[in-house]
């Protein structure tokens, strides 16, 4: 990918999971990527909905390639979701309660607002619960029982500016995955 592209992207990551969708000009990407005007009319020639779009495809490759990791620190797969949930817990109070969940804004606006960000946002949370599908024994429906529950406690983490939702998440996941995969 182009490193302008990469620098757009990036930028429009940040700002839509720190300030929504809806909130973020086209002028706040430019000036947060630090590239000309003209590279975000060349790569996204359609405008916000492309940038919502590409972005919303572009986390969850980041994020596919991080709960592969992170799964991939046990055999097991309720202590693979159990370590990876703490793992999660830690980085969004690293963060200071402001990340944690890339998707979670820009999938909250676009549900009624934009078909086209809304259809990019299904599609990345199902790369996203086929990733803990594969390490589920393929089992989609706790997939996606595991990626709800983690998405919530995200939120619940990040108003409440504590980890205990998000550990306390980890231990009932491992709990119910162990119970349903033994």
């Amino acid at each position: 990918m182009n490193p302008a592209k990469q620098q757009i992207l990036t930028a429009a990551a940040h700002l839509f999971e720190k300030q929504g969708y809806h909130a973020t000009g086209l002028n706040e990407i430019i000036h947060e990527s630090n590239t000309p005007k003209g590279s975000l009319y060349y790569y996204f020639p359609e405008g916000k909905e492309q940038i919502g779009a590409e972005t919303a495809l572009w986390s969850a490759a980041q994020m596919v390639e991080r709960i592969r990791f992170g799964l991939s620190q046990a055999e097991n797969p309720a202590e693979a979701v159990r370590l990876l949930t703490l793992g999660i817990a830690d980085a969004v109070e690293q963060s200071g309660f402001a990340s944690g969940g890339p998707l979670m804004m820009l999938a909250a606006e676009s549900a009624v607002s934009s078909k086209r960000v809304n259809l990019a946002c299904r599609e990345a949370y199902g790369q996203m619960q086929a990733a803990f599908a594969e390490k589920l024994e393929g089992n989609h429906d706790l997939a996606q029982f595991v990626l709800a529950t983690l998405e919530g406690a995200i939120l619940l983490s990040r108003v409440q500016h504590s980890g205990d939702p998000l550990r306390h998440t980890a231990e009932q996941l491992h709990w119910l995955i162990h119970g349903r995969l033994s």
